[in-house]
């Protein structure tokens, strides 16, 4: 495994969409092993989308709230509810922002091994997975922003 470098704020890379991973192999299991340990060796983090360590693939791992995901081609499939959220992201460091999101979000992906999950989240996780599925998309969390914090 190796620890990444995090890509910060105005790094292009941060504003492209992630290419869908075509066969979940090796490598990508590679690419996860090596975001998480970025992730496990970064202050504060709950979660990582590819690009903020320069790479353009649909992958996101998650250390967050009694989940450990590894996600792979994620997408959002449904969601439900509203709630104020406040966020901060590693890339972004030392902002915070208020946004509002939906209460409650279901996403459907592939895990580390091909097979396909769907997993339900609710408050911080449905926060954290509309979060990260927006930086495969080239957006980031500044761009929802009801107002900043701080």
């Amino acid at each position: 495994m190796a620890i990444r470098n995090i890509r910060y704020d105005d790094d292009p890379i941060l504003r492209k969409k992630c290419k869908e991973i075509k066969s979940v192999d090796d490598k990508v299991r590679q690419l996860l092993d090596d975001m998480m340990e970025t992730l496990h060796h970064t202050e504060n983090g709950a979660a990582l989308a590819a690009n903020q360590v320069g790479i353009l693939k649909r992958l996101v791992v998650i250390d967050y709230c009694g989940y450990y995901l590894k996600l792979v081609n994620p997408q959002i499939v449904g969601c439900s509810g509203v709630q104020e959220c406040i966020e901060g992201c590693l890339s972004f460091p030392d902002r915070f922002v208020k946004i509002i999101r939906p209460q409650k979000v279901t996403i459907q992906a592939l895990n580390e091994y091909g097979e396909e999950v769907l997993i339900t989240g609710e408050d911080e996780m449905a926060k954290c997975f509309c979060h990260e599925l927006e930086h495969l998309d080239g957006e980031v969390f500044l761009d929802k922003a009801v107002e900043e914090i701080g």
